[in-house]
């Protein structure tokens, strides 16, 4: 297969190979090459139509196109504008609970919550105790070494945060943290403080709430002699509580799964993403938990999952979510619709229509359960919104904080980074996986040669579920592991 047209209502197809002028397309010839994941025209279109692509107009042209030449990002313009009134009309498809559970092997903690990573995190409340955290973390993992029991890795966080901030900003930084703290992917945390900076010890210790005080352990720098070596022993005390912890069966149900995607290009949302949309139902109606973020990918595509939200109550939390990120540009005076990046458009990708249609894909079908605010942690099972930015770093750790164990993340392009959990690298086409097999840990661009989606998913559900249960992923071999906290303010 060397093109597909998504929908019948589509007047353009995507090459899933590179194309070559003079070859045939629906039965039309091409007159220009056309590169793998770019669109070519199916019809001749004047000035001012619409593209339409996943049954959906992702923009109009700007000059006439003949049928059988490529358009892209240079001809095509957002049809988006402006804040929009919307309307409940729901269209809902009920997963039906699968007849068959599977289960993983994963870390029961205390709280009922299941870890699938067992972590000793070291975490600065302020980013001027980022060396201190490394240099104990540096020194623990050469005196643990070969000793590790079931510890998995050791690893400090360090980020630029936690003083001269000022009001969401500041909220945002001890919110974020505090969720770190309770996450069941770390069994056991050392929180790290100055002393002098605005997240105060104490206020931010009221914040986390009760914690089991053998798992985790806080001091501050300026309140000790040597803060390294009173570091190191508060580690040897978490390290001997969880050093001991053991992997037991716990169902599917207990998964929290983070959906995200990263330079993206024209074949996400025909191949890496639908796969995760199939592994999102599945996840669903395993009775787990899968969530959404990236809400300024959504604008285009917000009203399908406007629609797709199980009562008028989570609709209008919905819409919140789309209008306050869209005036929040506004208040910036920034452009609410300058996306795609220049990855995105050098992959195929023209508009934001077309990139949310693409992007939305990830959730696949099920109903619309919860809907969180940034750094809000997960409350109900099923689908679940959150809002947080496009960033890649940024919109994974806000996923994470939210409680999901592991992010599957596509891309087009190709990517490294990880999170505080596996990140997961999921590319949309073969060359890609072929070109970074030390980036990309599954590779969904088979799709796109005739490999069918109900012979590939349950490969793909496998090998999840083998990461969760302890394989680790490319980000994690790498030691490629970061947090970045959302910021909108002023710095003091």
């Amino acid at each position: 297969m060397k093109y597909i047209k998504i929908n019948p209502a589509d007047n353009v197809a995507v090459a899933l190979t590179d194309l070559q002028k003079g070859e045939a397309v629906e039965g039309i010839t091409l007159l220009t090459d056309v590169p793998r994941g770019h669109k070519v025209v199916l019809r001749d279109l004047r000035a001012g139509d619409n593209v339409i692509k996943y049954g959906y107009p992702i923009g109009h042209v700007t000059r006439d196109a003949a049928a059988g030449t490529m358009v892209d990002h240079s001809c095509i313009k957002t049809n988006l504008e402006g804040l929009l009134e919307y309307k409940y009309e729901p269209q809902l498809t009920d997963i039906a609970p699968a007849a068959e559970r599977r289960t993983f092997r994963g870390f029961r903690r205390a709280d009922g919550q299941v870890g699938i990573r067992n972590q000793i995190w070291v975490i600065p409340t302020v980013g001027c105790v980022n060396g201190i955290c490394q240099q104990i973390v540096e020194r623990f993992r050469a005196e643990i070494a070969g000793r590790e029991g079931s510890v998995d890795a050791v690893v400090a966080f360090p980020h630029n945060y936690g003083c001269s901030q000022l009001g969401g900003d500041h909220e945002n930084t001890r919110t974020v943290l505090a969720d770190m703290v309770h996450h069941p992917n770390a069994g056991g945390v050392l929180v790290v403080s100055l002393g002098c900076e605005n997240n105060q010890l104490d206020a931010f210790r009221e914040l986390v709430g009760p914690v089991n005080e053998a798992r985790v352990k806080m001091f501050t720098c300026q309140q000790v002699e040597d803060e390294v070596e009173f570091g190191l022993q508060k580690m040897r005390e978490i390290f001997a509580v969880c050093s001991l912890d053991k992997r037991t069966e716990v169902p599917v149900s207990e998964l929290r799964v983070g959906l995200k995607c990263g330079g993206s290009d024209g074949l996400s949302g025909i191949t890496a993403n639908p796969l995760l949309g199939v592994f999102s139902d599945w996840i669903v109606a395993q009775g787990g938990t899968t969530v959404l973020t990236e809400v300024p990918e959504m604008f285009g595509a917000e009203t399908i999952l406007m629609n797709r939200c199980a009562d008028e109550k989570l609709f209008g939390r919905t819409v919140d979510l789309i209008n306050d990120f869209k005036e929040y540009f506004m208040k910036q005076g920034m452009p609410v619709y300058e996306n795609p990046s220049p990855g995105n458009k050098a992959g195929g990708i023209s508009t934001l229509e077309e990139k949310s249609l693409g992007c939305t894909q990830k959730c696949g079908k099920s109903i619309v359960r919860g809907v969180l605010k940034y750094g809000e942690r997960l409350s109900v099972k099923g689908l679940n919104l959150l809002s947080a930015p496009g960033n890649d770093l940024v919109a994974s750790t806000a996923l994470a904080a939210a409680g999901c164990q592991i992010v599957l993340f596509t891309t087009g392009r190709g990517t490294p980074f990880g999170s505080f959990v596996p990140t997961m690298k999921i590319s949309t086409n073969t060359p890609l996986a072929e070109g970074k097999p030390g980036w990309i840990d599954f590779n969904a661009g088979v799709l796109a040669q005739d490999n069918p989606m109900d012979e590939l998913a349950p490969r793909f559900i496998d090998y999840v579920l083998s990461v969760a249960g302890g394989a680790p992923v490319n980000n994690e071999r790498n030691g490629y592991r970061e947090i970045a906290i959302f910021k909108s303010g002023v710095t003091l």
